[in-house]
């Protein structure tokens, strides 16, 4: 794992690219210069792209002057994390660079801490099928795996729970949450130094288990196949 303070220093200029909320982040990010961050409330097929334009354009900058990508690989919204996995593999292919990812919850589990949260509570965010992602905070103040859990757990628990208010949810929570802001910007300015950040050699959005396939064998459809006895 690596911080934001020592990737900067070893690449100079850091793509950062978040689509795990309802508002797509990007920032611009370079050794002796102010970070530069546009974000919108558009699907990110579109605004992903025009938000990366605006702030090389402000930087004075081409696509080329990027030494690193950083990007959230979730929590989140799955569409939105993968479309920005796509574009750095896309980039990449022009010019190879490195990149690197984090994890949503995560980062606002360290922030609660910073702001002295009382510990210990949990970071979660709707994972559907009455499961929940959940990054836990220990009473000693370890900041635990992101897992996915029942919503059976969560509901008979005690410990606090945060949940970001700009994270789409398609159930109820599983009791009574407190919000927390999911500002990209300000979150990694005030934890450049903690330890988030993970290299990978394929982009993509974050899965507790790879997927499996079904082997399907082509069979020409007759009435006896319709049919069978």
């Amino acid at each position: 794992m690596a911080t934001l303070a020592q990737l900067l220093a070893n690449h100079g200029c850091i793509l950062v690219l978040d689509a795990a909320a309802t508002s797509v982040q990007v920032g611009l990010l370079r050794t002796g210069a102010p970070a530069v961050w546009h974000t919108s409330p558009d699907e990110a097929s579109k605004s992903l792209f025009a938000c990366a334009a605006a702030g090389l354009r402000d930087a004075g900058v081409g696509l080329d002057a990027v030494r690193a990508f950083v990007f959230c690989e979730g929590p989140g919204s799955m569409l939105g994390v993968r479309t920005v996995a796509m574009a750095i593999r896309t980039w990449q292919a022009v010019q190879p660079r490195p990149a690197y990812r984090y994890q949503s919850l995560v980062l606002l589990a360290h922030e609660l801490q910073r702001a002295g949260t009382p510990a210990p509570f949990a970071v979660i965010a709707d994972a559907r099928r009455d499961t929940w992602h959940d990054v836990t905070v220990s009473a000693a103040g370890q900041i635990a795996p992101l897992r996915r859990v029942p919503v059976t757990e969560l509901a008979t628990g005690t410990k606090p729970l945060y949940q970001p208010t700009a994270f789409r949810a398609w159930a109820k929570s599983p009791r009574a949450t407190q919000d927390c802001a999911y500002d990209v910007a300000q979150l990694l300015a005030a934890h450049a130094d903690a330890n988030l950040f993970a290299a990978t050699d394929a982009p993509d959005a974050f899965q507790y288990e790879a997927p499996e396939y079904k082997k399907w064998s082509a069979q020409v459809h007759s009435a006896a196949t319709a049919n069978p006895k």
